[in-house]
């Protein structure tokens, strides 16, 4: 196992990252189908962390009982009279007459309707607060742009700004806000040292500081040829292949052109230099105007040599970004699907539990605000997986809803048990899959 996962802090650690993150996720997604089933007037018998031997419970004054049990893998509510954790089937016999509206299959169709909904709601809300938490959190840089901290970077980047310069115009160009540190990026100097023309102190000048974009990695992808070989943010790439380089799109363009060739960098950390080799990886990328391009890539994502001074945006503008976020996960989630389905981008970007875990490890050992945005990504996905149309999840529940709506009577049993069949092979399948994609068939 030790093999299968980068050494970013041990299994251990890994193990302990994706049972919190899964805990927290699953825990919203039943607290959605347990709330919303109480305001309707169902009544649930237990929701469980967890499956299997129970650790901890208690029973609250609705008469639910509140459990962890021993594996921490999923989780569910129980509706009174239930067959089963998954609320498929149940015998309304074993109910007083008087209590069969408060169960599953007593209670109106709009009532189980939301009750289901509200699972995958829950997880998309999640993810909206997670995201206007890391929004209000980081703020947007204040205009002019101001400089807060800067970071360490190799002498070849001479530095001549100063926390607290307000950055006017770089080589020339004049910085606004929220067009970043240069808008024609092919106009700047060829060099690692370029003019900044700031105000410091009330008075302007101009002074040399770094390339705008720097061989700086901003993050690190987990999964990816420049984790793997030990890369981290904050790491400075000073050549490859033995040539100087000196800002990120050169990086782009010896990637690129390397066809999937073996690299060999030179990596500054603190002070320090070391070489790596490593073979960059085909990936699929999601396309603004939608659609995926094929590219090389090592996985680094170009960072900014300073922190800039931040304010706190408007309440509204943030939650309007949050759901914007939730909308592009969304959106780029059903193309991928729909582009692995149609042959046109490769299944390996499908991944399984080893894929996530290791994943959710990589971005706790990268910091809060990195593993806050993995379980906001992640609630995201727990919650489109959930509405797929297949039976047993949330989505098949809802299908089975729309068709009694439409005839009047649910599907019956002997239907019922084929297609629940079916269903739980569809998903068994495709955990073998994603599981063989992240053991065997895409390291």
């Amino acid at each position: 196992m030790d093999g299968l996962i980068p050494q970013f802090g041990g299994v251990a650690f890994t193990l302990v990252a994706f049972v919190v993150a899964l805990s927290i996720i699953v825990a919203v997604h039943e607290y959605g189908h347990y709330i919303v089933g109480r305001w309707s007037g169902i009544k649930a018998e237990v929701f469980s962390i967890g499956f299997g031997p129970v650790l901890l419970s208690r029973t609250d004054r609705h008469g639910t009982r509140w459990q962890i049990a021993a594996l921490p893998f999923g989780g569910y509510v129980k509706f009174l009279g239930d067959a089963n954790a998954a609320s498929y089937g149940g015998d309304e016999s074993r109910v007083p007459r008087g209590e069969r509206r408060h169960t599953m299959l007593g209670a109106p169709l709009w009532a189980r309707s939301a009750t289901v909904a509200a699972g995958p709601a829950a997880n998309f809300l999640l993810s909206v607060l997670l995201f206007l938490v890391l929004i209000l959190g980081q703020g947007r840089p204040v205009d002019p742009l101001t400089v807060r901290t800067l970071a360490p970077l190799p002498p070849i980047y001479e530095q001549g700004l100063q926390p607290g310069d307000q950055i006017l115009a770089v080589a020339g160009q004049p910085v606004r806000a929220g067009e970043g540190l240069a808008a024609d990026r092919a106009a700047l100097p060829d060099g690692p040292v370029v003019d900044y023309t700031i105000r410091r102190d009330g008075a302007e000048m101009v002074v040399p500081g770094p390339h705008p974009f720097p061989t700086l990695a901003g993050a690190v992808s987990p999964d990816s040829a420049a984790w793997a070989a030990g890369l981290r943010a904050g790491d400075v790439i000073t050549a490859m292949n033995g040539q100087p380089v000196w800002s990120f799109d050169q990086l782009v363009e010896a990637v690129t052109a390397s066809q999937g060739a073996a690299l060999t960098l030179r990596v500054w950390r603190a002070g320090e230099e070391r070489e790596v080799t490593l073979l960059p990886r085909r990936t699929d990328l999601p396309l603004p105007e939608g659609g995926f391009e094929t590219r090389w890539l090592i996985g680094v994502t170009g960072g900014t040599f300073f922190e800039p001074v931040t304010e706190t945006p408007g309440l509204l503008e943030a939650a309007g970004d949050a759901v914007a976020q939730l909308w592009f996960i969304i959106t780029r989630s059903l193309s991928g699907i729909a582009h692995m389905i149609t042959g046109a981008i490769s299944t390996c970007n499908l991944s399984g539990p080893v894929g996530i875990a290791t994943t959710s490890g990589a971005m706790a050992e990268q910091g809060l605000t990195s593993f806050v945005f993995f379980v906001a990504v992640l609630s995201t996905a727990v919650g489109l997986m959930n509405l797929f149309p297949i039976p047993i999840l949330d989505g098949g529940h809802l299908v089975f809803h729309a068709w009694e709506a439409v005839t009047g009577r649910p599907p019956g049993d002997k239907a019922l048990r084929v297609l629940m069949t079916f269903g739980l092979a569809a998903i068994l399948t495709l955990m073998v899959f994603a599981v063989a994609n992240d053991l065997f068939l895409c390291p």
